[in-house]
């Protein structure tokens, strides 16, 4: 069978048996290590992506792959039914890394989201007093929160949201990154505000200076939870732990994902206040195998990445140099950059080619990055990138752009 067959034959095979929820690239991969991956053809490619972020630490990194293998050996699942040694000792760290009093383990990012909304409705109920089944939630335009159906009846996005209802009620929704506007929805039924700190899905949008001061202070001003979704920003993204660091501000609730499984796992977690994760009691909330052990091992060893402050560092420094050529490209295909760290959404000239058109170009450049939405590249390599790949790929994107 030739190389074309193969990759055929496999892509026949997902598109034949797998529900099409995605539009791939056109490439198989088999095998990857750091920054690079192989296809079934053994052709390499540069990430660009990260598994949108959920490789921070990029493919198989020998400590992550180790405290799995590690802990695979020895017990794999016990359910919360009994306690394990590794669940006790995950929480602690990954609170001492986060500035915060309690971990809330789980599975995926949506959970997370779907685990703060609920701790943050019995919050509202038995701690601020809120009438029952009152309580309001605020969210941004534009929002990405995951796909659960309470989740997508608060997004705009009509792909993601239309043909799912009837939808969860209690949601207000105001323009991102508008502070006036979140303090005009704030009302006696408000129970909190949940916002990316930077948009992901929208395209890396990163709100005006000030913003997250103002609704910190808003919240607080009204006993107000303030959540802070750093499933794609946080855990070094952008060149601090959180995103939301940049600001100065700190968040009730956070809710993370993504890297906190090192991309090997998924891990998920919401970290915050004791007295507002204390609302929890047992049997109101749970997972078969959220902080099971497999999942405290290897996110304990992210923790363990996390501490020495060297990928934050590294997002900081290489994504200074990643935004300078890439705003280099402006008026050459490139419309509009924005992010931080290495985190990127890059706007294509509308007269130009679509965001799919440029990811086809760039893989065949050796290079994979994703569109979102029509026109705009979401760049996220992973931070164990070096300054020379950055180069090696932006180079690639502004040949892609002239094809």
């Amino acid at each position: 069978m030739s190389d074309m067959q193969q990759t055929a034959g496999i892509i026949a095979l997902d598109e034949r048996w797998g529900a099409h929820n995605y539009h791939p690239l056109p490439v198989v991969i088999s095998e990857a290590e750091g920054a690079w991956v192989t296809d079934v053809d053994g052709r390499r490619y540069l990430d660009f992506l990260s598994g949108y972020s959920a490789l921070n630490f990029g493919h198989r990194h020998p400590d992550l792959v180790r405290a799995a293998h590690e802990q695979i050996d020895r017990l794999t699942l016990t359910s919360r039914a009994f306690h394990n040694d590794q669940f006790g000792a995950f929480c602690a760290e990954l609170a001492e890394l986060t500035g915060t009093e309690m971990v809330l383990t789980m599975n995926t990012g949506a959970e997370a989201v779907e685990s703060a909304i609920k701790v943050a409705r019995k919050w509202a109920y038995e701690v601020k007093g809120v009438a029952f089944d009152a309580a309001e939630i605020i969210v941004a335009t534009h929002n990405f929160h995951g796909r659960t159906t309470t989740i997508v009846s608060f997004s705009d996005d009509p792909v993601a949201h239309d043909n799912y209802g009837p939808f969860t009620p209690g949601f207000v929704t105001v323009p991102y990154g508008d502070a006036q506007a979140v303090r005009d929805a704030i009302g006696p039924n408000t129970a909190a505000v949940l916002m990316e700190p930077i948009q992901g899905e929208a395209g890396v949008v990163v709100p005006p200076a000030g913003f997250w001061a103002d609704v910190r202070d808003a919240c607080t001003e009204n006993e107000v939870l303030l959540i802070a979704d750093e499933i794609q920003s946080g855990l070094a993204r952008t060149g601090r732990l959180f995103a939301l660091d940049h600001e100065g501000v700190r968040a009730d609730l956070y809710t993370l994902g993504k890297a906190l499984g090192g991309g090997i796992i998924p891990v998920s977690a919401v970290v915050g206040r004791a007295d507002v994760l204390g609302v929890l009691r047992p049997g109101s909330h749970g997972s078969t195998f959220g902080g099971y052990p497999v999942a405290c091992a290897v996110g304990r060893a992210v923790v363990g990445l996390l501490a020495t402050g060297e990928f934050q560092e590294r997002s900081a420094d290489l994504g200074r140099h990643l935004h300078d050529r890439l705003e280099a490209l402006l008026g050459q295909g490139v419309a509009a950059v924005r992010g931080r760290g290495l985190w990127a959404g890059v706007d294509l000239d509308p007269l130009g080619r679509t965001g799919r058109e440029v990811s086809m170009a760039l893989r065949d450049e050796g290079v994979l990055c994703k569109e979102t939405h029509e026109r705009t590249l979401r760049i996220a390599p992973p931070l164990v990138i070096t300054r020379d790949e950055i180069d090696h790929a932006v180079d690639a994107l502004e040949r892609a752009l002239k094809v």
